[in-house]
């Protein structure tokens, strides 16, 4: 019993990576505009049939893939921000309506093109199983978990390092006080939505490389990144990764100790339980009570 417990929290310490990867593009766009985009699942899937099409009809590494899904799903993630900057009235609420919208857009051509059949990934090396002492998982899993953490610590790096990262800062904190200080907060916005592309580029690989994918799986990542952005609370880049990590971790063990029919529910509980306990999630700012 003890083994099956270990193995569950190391397939969830891997399976928290990529939904960190996920959660991180969603946070960072709602860190500068304050609003959800309902269609950042689709974009993942979206990176993740263009893995499956470069090994399909192509023939080669979904890896290769990569080039060609960055620039597709960063024009698609540019196209979402000019629509949802034209929103002057109630933006909060409307962007949801329209990304909900542009989400189902997404959906329905993804439907289309590739059709409703379920696809993963035939590469061997892929699919190769890697011990680890009494710990199992595939290839694509702990290289994709390692690939997961380097890019977060390279956003993490840009973001308190780099003029760029600290001007998405200065926005998400007051978008008033950066225009003062000569920050243009529309091309800071447009950075942000390009970054979380990347981010989704990275993260639909990853889940073709070790998972399968539907048309209908866009609206589950999209909800998991938003459980865990709520987890991590408001500008917390370690928050969304212990998030993550903790919402892999509980999934993992409801599957072993339970059942996978129940995974979904665990991880709504969750949220409500941190949501309940800590408003402003495990690493968000307290706020000031007057």
């Amino acid at each position: 019993m003890s083994e099956l417990i270990l193995q569950s929290l190391y397939s969830g310490l891997l399976a928290g990576g990529s939904y960190a990867l996920i959660a991180l593009g969603l946070a960072l766009v709602f860190g500068t505009m304050k609003i959800i985009n309902l269609a950042h699942g689709e974009l993942v899937l979206l990176a993740a049939y263009i893995a499956y099409m470069a090994e399909s009809m192509l023939k080669i590494n979904p890896l290769l893939a990569i080039p060609l899904a960055l620039i597709v799903v960063c024009l698609a993630s540019v196209i979402v921000y000019f629509l949802v900057s034209k929103i002057v009235k109630d933006r909060e609420l409307n962007s949801l309506l329209l990304t909900y919208g542009v989400g189902i857009v997404l959906t329905n051509a993804i439907l289309l093109i590739w059709k409703s059949d379920i696809h993963s990934t035939s590469n061997e090396w892929f699919q190769q199983s890697l011990v680890l002492g009494s710990l199992y998982s595939m290839n694509s899993e702990v290289t994709f978990f390692v690939v997961s953490l380097v890019l977060i610590v390279l956003v993490w790096l840009w973001l308190s390092k780099s003029w760029y990262g600290r001007a998405v800062r200065a926005v998400a904190s007051n978008r008033d006080a950066a225009k003062l200080m000569g920050i243009n907060p529309r091309w800071t916005e447009l950075i942000s939505f390009v970054l979380s592309g990347v981010l989704a580029t990275f993260a639909g690989v990853a889940l073709y490389s070790y998972g399968v994918i539907q048309p209908e799986l866009g609206s589950a990542l999209t909800v998991k990144a938003f459980i865990i952005t709520v987890l991590a609370g408001a500008g917390s880049i370690p928050g969304v990764l212990l998030g993550a990590v903790l919402l892999g971790v509980v999934e993992a063990l409801t599957t072993t100790m339970f059942s996978s029919a129940l995974q979904e529910l665990t991880g709504m509980l969750l949220f409500l339980l941190v949501l309940f306990v800590l408003p402003n999630g495990l690493f968000g700012a307290n706020r000031r009570r007057g």
